[in-house]
């Protein structure tokens, strides 16, 4: 294989001047090669500088020119190689009179071999004698290998006789896949010739279906390492699904079974159709530029395209912002557009060559093929796959794009690619008559609403751009990115992986993880509306507005074309635009509060809505990704589920609640066993709030406390908490202005990350806070040496022994990543929400201590924290504050609230107390809070 002819190659590097530097300094050293070596490196490195800055130009001219810069940087180290050589045997190491051992064949393998290098790629070289290799031979090797490494170059090398590299070749498969695309750079012609004779001889031949089969392992493992999804939001654009290695292994498949030299022809061999090529050529040149811009960036072989390379890529490669989406959501969503395209490529790729392996050699394919072919629906059944019987069958009846599926999906049949192929060459066909077509919509939602697996086919459906075609509200958010660290898929497939799970709910397969979920949904009386609310309650993002409010319009519109009734699309409309509405509530509110469950009750008014809300929501939150989901937000929706069905079924909650307070009582008697006696001694101190907002089991945890620590000024009690996967952090003390956000703070200062907090005070003045814990990751403090931190920092914390508001202005920020995103923070009042307490709810980028500054400006601004519910969507944190005045009324003041909303935001924006702005003031304002 040879590089093909790049334009104004001298103006990337110009071999003949280069080599007549070198030889000069040699010249100018007296013919001495060893005082000429730093001259000679600066010279090389000049080169390689000036190469690397005129390919950087070029992609900056032309930002998607990505194979003219990975190609022209092999180009470019192929003709630093050749100097080197010919630097290294015609001055270090001049043999005048070489015996038939003494050659050597510089190749180029891997993707150098290719001819296609990102800027800092690894230089993969193989030095191949034709016997072991002799002295000369191994100086020869060092010293051009010396010359690479000082040029900064990361040198792959190997170095073997003609023997080993065959005998090796045979036995690994990352060394016979790198000499698969063994080059010939520089050296002795015939040496590499003979190695490529012998490869193809010994090491190819009759091993090409072993070679598939290992090079597709390699590439399932590869993809179940790097999540196993083409549309996860920080994708690898090398080893990613979708990505250029998997492009890379159908052209080393081609090329090892058919010996292709070049992509291209790969058609000529009945692989791929021209327009599949035409596919295949845009996508990798596609992911060529992305990898060279991040390499150029980054400056080191960096191929993760993170948040915070994203914006800047997506800026290099011309993106621009239009209505309703950003720059860099419409980049990835290119990219991602880019992936779905080789996977399809993969399809039929793969396909192809069964069939010709089927033909060559009679088997097992060759045996499906010569059945008596049956059919299913007036769908053939060939190989045990759903076929087509002509190229015409969908352009006869373009419905039939849509009858496949179901029946692929009723008889839990694939689809054959051949008709994948087609499937996606004529879904142009579906027209608005299409869409308008009662047989399609009730297929449609056949298939939607599917008993069987209706993920898998609707993920088939979708990668044949069916699916877009006839929901064009859906078409438009395919491969749309949410540019956000809380979402991990793109739009199609966070919605594609949420109806798969609501089947798996509803099919009891999930009942381990939502026991509640799977109670809820045999009871649902609409089953069409949950399938289709699922469907549409993000169909609208990327929009300008609510995504919400704008889905619900969808809504109304699609449903009738669907064949839903009135009444059916009124309770879509309505999931849709409050789909939302119920982990808001839960994870944002006071589920203590008695008006918090009144106000949701009132919103959602019947217990069906209710129930079709409770699963929407969690599917939604689970189809997130993985991570998002944990059993503290399965406890908060499954209260707030509970309580507001009781509500809507008894119609007035409040008078049930001396019956729940006995109820609990008699709940945590029983976890006490002979230590009952407690709820009526320390028991007595807590309120009826306390016993509403706390389970069972914590309260007993309290009593058990509260009465160890009677007479002592402060305890601090940890215990992993499974129910919500985090550490319970239980502390007693006297009860005064300020305690909260020193608790939270020290908590911070130990190394733990409050997900929740409650707050109580007894009767007597002491107050009973309860904090659930995780450390950064998400994991609960569990070893022993952590909680002893953790109580010795809230025992320095409240005897002032630390000044805390400087150690957490000290800390450093623990999510760098968060940085690359713009989060506007937001401070939003209600005093509508409860009846006692004025809600504050602050919007802003999550980053250390968060909490902790908050509480300590509402601290200074005179209010007293009464419960704290804090909720983190990735980047963004939420952190909602139950307050009061000091005399115990809501904060009502005009004036006061827009003082207050200044004060959290300069805190949000860290301009606060501790923020960068104050720091130098931030001693003085903590020894004021202090006294």
């Amino acid at each position: 294989m040879t590089l093909p002819r790049i334009a104004h190659q001298r103006a990337i590097i110009d071999r003949r001047t280069l080599a007549e530097a070198v030889t000069q300094a040699v010249a100018q050293a007296d013919g001495d090669p060893s005082r000429a070596r730093p001259v000679v490196v600066e010279h090389l490195r000049a080169a390689l500088a000036h190469g690397r800055e005129e390919l950087a130009r070029r992609l900056r001219g032309r930002p998607s020119a990505g194979y003219e810069c990975a190609q022209g940087q092999a180009f470019l180290v192929d003709q630093l190689v050749r100097v080197i050589h010919d630097y290294v045997i015609g001055q270090v190491y001049r043999a005048s009179n070489r015996t038939t051992g003494e050659r050597i064949a510089v190749l180029a393998v891997g993707g150098y071999g290719r001819g296609e290098m990102a800027p800092h790629s690894d230089v993969d070289i193989a030095f191949v004698t034709p016997n072991k290799p002799t002295a000369w031979c191994e100086q020869v090797i060092e010293a051009m290998l010396y010359f690479l490494w000082d040029l900064g170059l990361k040198v792959g090398h190997s170095s073997r006789s003609l023997d080993d590299t065959v005998r090796m070749a045979k036995s690994d498969l990352t060394i016979r896949t790198a000499l698969l695309e063994g080059r010939y750079v520089w050296g002795d012609r015939d040496v590499y010739e003979e190695a490529a004779r012998r490869f193809w001889a010994e090491v190819a031949a009759g091993t090409e279906r072993q070679f598939v089969a290992e090079k597709l392992a390699e590439r399932n493992e590869r993809h179940k390492r790097l999540g196993d999804s083409r549309y996860v939001v920080e994708p690898n654009v090398k080893e990613g699904k979708g990505g250029l290695r998997d492009l890379h292994t159908l052209y080393w498949i081609g090329k090892y079974v058919h010996k292709v030299r070049d992509p291209s022809e790969l058609v000529d061999v009945g692989l791929l159709t021209a327009a599949e090529y035409r596919a295949f050529h845009r996508a990798e040149n596609f992911f060529w530029a992305v990898r060279c811009h991040l390499h150029m960036i980054t400056r080191r072989a960096e191929d993760r395209l993170t948040f915070d390379l994203q914006r800047e890529v997506a800026a290099r490669m011309a993106f621009a912002d239009r209505p309703g989406k950003s720059s860099v959501e419409r980049f990835m969503q290119f990219f991602f557009l880019q992936a779905k395209q080789v996977g399809s490529l993969t399809g039929v790729f793969m396909a192809q060559l069964d069939e010709q392996f089927a033909r060559t050699k009679p088997g097992f394919f060759a045996a499906l093929r010569q059945r008596r072919k049956r059919k299913v629906s007036g769908f053939p059944i060939v190989a045990e796959k759903v076929s087509v019987p002509a190229d015409d069958f969908f352009a006869v009846d373009p419905v039939r794009l849509l009858e496949i599926f179901v029946v692929a999906d009723k008889h839990g049949l694939e689809i054959h690619p051949d008709a994948m192929r087609l499937a996606r060459r004529d879904a142009g066909l579906i027209d608005g008559a299409v869409r308008k077509d009662p047989r399609a919509n009730a297929l449609f939602l056949e298939l939607l609403t599917s008993p069987h697996d209706p993920e898998t086919v609707l993920r088939w459906l979708n990668e044949a751009g069916v699916f877009g075609r006839f929901i064009p509200d859906f078409g438009r958010v395919v491969a749309q990115m949410q540019f956000d660290m809380y979402h991990h898929y793109t739009v199609d497939e966070h919605t594609i992986r949420a109806i798969g799970l609501l089947a798996r709910i509803e099919k009891g397969e999930e009942r381990e993880l939502h026991p509640l979920a799977s109670n809820v949904v045999q009871k649902v009386a609409s089953r069409r509306v949950l399938y289709v609310a699922t469907l549409l309650h993000d169909i609208a993002k990327g929009r300008r507005g609510d995504h919400s409010v704008l889905g619900a319009e969808v809504a109304r519109k699609l449903c009738p074309r669907l064949g839903l009734s009135a009444a059916e699309t009124e309770l879509v409309s309505w999931l849709v635009r409050w789909h939302l509405l119920m982990s808001a509530t839960a994870f944002k509110r006071d589920l203590a509060d008695y008006k918090t469950i009144a106000d949701f009750a009132a919103q959602v008014q019947s217990a069906e809505r209710l129930r079709l809300l409770l699963i929407l929501t969690i599917v939604d939150i689970r189809a997130v990704g993985p991570g998002i989901w944990n059993s503290w937000k399965r406890q908060l929706l499954g209260d707030l589920f509970i309580q507001t069905e009781e509500m809507l079924r008894l119609g007035h909650k409040q008078h049930g609640r001396p019956e729940r307070i006995a109820a609990k009582k008699k709940a945590v008697g029983e976890l006490l066993k002979e230590r009952d006696a407690l709820i009526g001694t320390v028991g007595r101190q807590l309120s009826d709030a306390y016993w509403i907002a706390e389970p069972e089991d914590i309260i007993a945890l309290n009593l058990q406390q509260m009465d160890s620590a009677l007479g002592e000024p402060l305890s601090v009690e940890a215990h992993y908490y499974p129910a919500r996967g985090a550490t319970l952090v239980t502390v007693l003390a006297a009860d005064h202005a300020g305690l909260f956000y020193r608790l939270a703070g020290a908590i911070h200062l130990a190394g733990g990350n409050i997900i929740d907090a409650r707050i109580h005070t007894t009767r007597n003045g002491l107050a009973v806070d309860n904090f659930l814990v995780q450390d950064p990751l998400g994991r609960p403090l569990n070893e022993a040496r952590h909680i002893e931190r953790l109580k010795n920092s809230i025992a320095d914390a409240l005897s002032n022994r630390v000044k805390l508001m400087p150690q957490l202005a000290a800390r450093p920020l623990a999510r760098p990543r968060a940085e690359a995103f713009d989060v506007q923070p937001i401070v939003i009042f209600d005093n509508k929400a409860s009846n006692r307490f004025t809600v504050v709810e602050v919007g802003a980028r999550d980053r250390p201590a968060l909490l902790g500054r908050l509480a300590h400006a509402l601290f200074d601004s005179r209010l007293v924290v009464h419960s704290a519910h804090i909720a983190t969507y990735g980047e963004r944190a939420v952190d909602t504050f139950y307050v009061t005045d000091i005399l115990g009324e809501k904060v009502t003041s005009e004036n006061r609230l827009r003082n207050l909303e200044k004060r959290l935001i300069d805190v949000a924006e860290d301009r606060g107390p501790g923020g960068a702005s104050e720091r130098a003031a931030t001693a003085a304002a903590a020894a004021s809070a202090a006294a």
